[in-house]
């Protein structure tokens, strides 16, 4: 793999939010994230929000420069939100791309280190459990159930990651220009799963930084007894295709 011949700064970068109903949080991440990183571009991918997300954001001044926004007539899956994202951004010549939520459970102020580690690495990974548990405000069942699943995926598929769900992860374009985004058959959470081993298969570097997850700011969550099973038969799915196939070696 060659490294980009510019430092983080100097990559555009874009930050990819999808929204459903976040107005509220919205109204305090973007000034932050602008705040924090004022050469960033933010793409918002709504799913028909009925709290005039795309009204609010049509009225900002960033609008049409730094901030752009997709909408969409429905609720039609975080994985083809990103899927969409992903095109956009390389239509768009984006040098680095972030996956972020917009509930404040991913902190802006990571993105910083993580630009910097994708001068050299393929996929940076936000972990809330490299070096120990790092989440704040969960119930200890939805710990247990998130800790479960990365010894799942990591068990089946053979990744070395020890967050390999997290949404929180910023791309080099070369990983998005050789996945087929049209193959990616994930639509939930799944996705994060599917994407990382995608990459890894192809050879792609992964590496993961620390990161401390806090609980949503507002809202409700996503999660529901659907995406919770597409997981785990895409896992296994994935498991038998690091069976039939190797993995390339690395860029």
């Amino acid at each position: 793999m060659i490294p980009f011949p510019m430092s983080a700064p100097s990559l555009k970068t874009l930050v990819i939010i999808p929204t459903y109903q976040e107005l509220n949080n919205l109204r305090e991440l973007l000034p932050l994230l602008f705040a924090r990183q004022p050469d960033l571009h933010l793409l918002l991918i709504d799913d028909a929000s009925g709290d005039h997300t795309p009204a609010w954001l049509r009225a900002r001044p960033e609008y049409g420069t730094t901030l752009f926004l997709i909408e969409r007539p429905g609720k039609l899956g975080l994985g083809t939100a990103y899927r969409e994202g992903f095109a956009w951004a390389l239509q768009h010549d984006y040098h680095l791309i972030f996956e972020m939520d917009a509930d404040f459970s991913h902190d802006p102020a990571e993105i910083a280190p993580m630009r910097k580690q994708a001068e050299t690495i393929d996929i940076v990974i936000g972990s809330r459990y490299l070096d120990g548990v790092r989440v704040l405000n969960w119930p200890i069942s939805r710990l247990l159930l998130s800790l479960g699943a990365a010894h799942y995926v990591r068990w089946l598929t053979g990744m070395p990651l020890t967050d390999p769900t997290s949404g929180y992860k910023c791309f080099r374009r070369e990983v998005l220009e050789t996945i087929d985004l049209s193959q990616v058959r994930s639509t939930g959470y799944a996705f994060q799963i599917e994407m990382n081993f995608l990459a890894w298969r192809q050879g792609f570097r992964l590496a993961e930084v620390p990161i401390t997850f806090v609980d949503r700011h507002s809202g409700t969550s996503k999660m529901s007894p659907h995406i919770a099973r597409e997981a785990i038969w895409e896992v296994l799915r994935l498991a038998a295709a690091r069976l039939l196939s190797p993995r390339k070696p690395t860029r």
